[in-house]
């Protein structure tokens, strides 16, 4: 089936009430016929539902549909994107382990892989998007696992996912992908080599900003390596919010149709802006890697970065005189929300740290929404003619 219906289509099965939009299982925990039953269910002799910190219908219904839609052959889902991320790694990873990521990381898997993940003695080395070619130096003996996001956050640069399959292949390397930014919709990684892809379903497969998930789906042999590690340490994703996510993935397609054709505009009208000095967006053509962009993805997303003249302290009066578009730091919500990184999420890390991913003092990433384009580019144009 394509895409839409798959999204549509795919559900539990229904139960005596014979129910057309799947029911909400809340429940801990599920009852056994007999001991006979019971044992075989805990043996996994028996598929089945026993306990929704393992597994639960309104799950199992939102991964499939993730595993549908990326081409995977199983998953897992977590409360949060950065569960996913944490418990994908600290499942397939031992002490001495090494992994290879790309520099431009969201915050907090840069301060996993710097912070927490070297106390087990896994240490990571990082590569910038344009220096593919230096992968193979890195690579040492105890190397595991490449990772990057593409596109990134909040950078929005693109990382070409089919060299990166060609050198994982080569060097019996796992292979993973946060898609969280174009979504199964716009991209999949699983095509061009990944073993494992990885989203923050808080962002655009939600959508509205309701709730938080994650889930991580691939290759079965390491999904039930997760999978066992998650069941134990207890990061699963709550039946309700797994029902609402598994809801919101019915009008992904259309939705993110909207986003891109309003991000596209909106990256236009900036271009020409005499006071932003640059934009960057996968399917202008003037971005670094448009040609990667066009040929990994669909559209081009709804995320927009670009630099304000002037620095840090015109970046803040442009948010501050934004009335629209929401401050946040969220983003893929049907509201547009801006955010200016170098005073807010990546003040913390010094000027050098945040020029090596592309974050300048005067840059603002700009999550799209769906409202008229007309209103949004009104809001920007104001907040922008209020700078000096």
């Amino acid at each position: 089936m394509n895409f839409e219906t798959e999204a549509i289509r795919t559900q539990i099965d229904r139960t005596d009430f014979q129910e057309h939009s799947s029911p909400l299982y809340l429940t801990s925990s599920f009852v056994f016929e007999d001991a006979e039953d019971m044992r075989a269910s805990f043996s996994e002799e028996k598929q089945r539902t026993i306990y929704s910190r393992f597994t639960n219908p309104n799950t199992s219904e939102f991964v499939d549909k993730i595993c549908n839609m990326e081409g995977a052959e199983a998953g897992y889902a977590f409360a949060t994107g950065m569960s996913a991320v944490f418990s994908t790694f600290a499942a397939l990873l031992d002490g001495g382990d090494h992994i290879i990521s790309a520099r431009s990381v969201f915050g907090s898997t840069h301060t996993l892989f710097t912070k927490f993940l070297p106390k087990w003695n896994i240490n990571t080395s990082y590569f910038k998007i344009g220096e593919v070619d230096k992968i193979e130096s890195l690579i040492t003996p105890k190397t595991k696992v490449i990772y990057a996001e593409s596109p990134t956050n909040p950078g929005v640069d693109i990382v070409d996912l089919e060299r990166l399959g060609k050198i994982a292949r080569k060097h019996n390397l796992i292979l993973i992908i946060d898609n969280c930014f174009a979504t199964p919709y716009l991209q999949n990684p699983i095509k061009f080599g990944a073993d494992l892809v990885i989203h923050s379903a808080t962002k655009l497969i939600d959508g509205q900003g309701r709730v938080l998930g994650g889930v991580t789906v691939g290759k079965a042999d390491l999904i039930r390596e997760i999978y066992l590690f998650s069941r134990n340490t207890g990061p699963a994703l709550s039946p309700f919010n797994a029902w609402v996510l598994s809801k919101s993935l019915e009008t992904l397609a259309i939705r993110v149709d909207r986003h891109c054709e309003n991000a596209l505009k909106i990256a236009e009208f900036l271009e020409t802006h005499p006071k932003v000095n640059w934009v960057k967006y996968p399917f202008l053509k003037s971005h670094p890697q448009y040609d990667i962009a066009k040929r990994q993805m669909k559209l081009g997303g709804n995320i927009i970065a670009f630099e304000i003249k002037g620095g840090v302290e015109f970046g803040k009066e442009f948010l501050n005189t934004i009335k629209l578009c929401s401050l946040s730091a969220n983003l893929g919500d049907t509201r547009t929300i801006v955010t200016h990184p170098a005073s807010t999420t990546h003040s913390k890390l010094s000027i050098d740290d945040r020029g090596e991913v592309g974050i300048t003092d005067g840059m603002v990433r700009i999550s799209v929404g769906l409202e008229s384009t007309e209103d949004i580019i009104t809001d920007l144009k104001q907040a922008l003619q209020s700078i000096p």
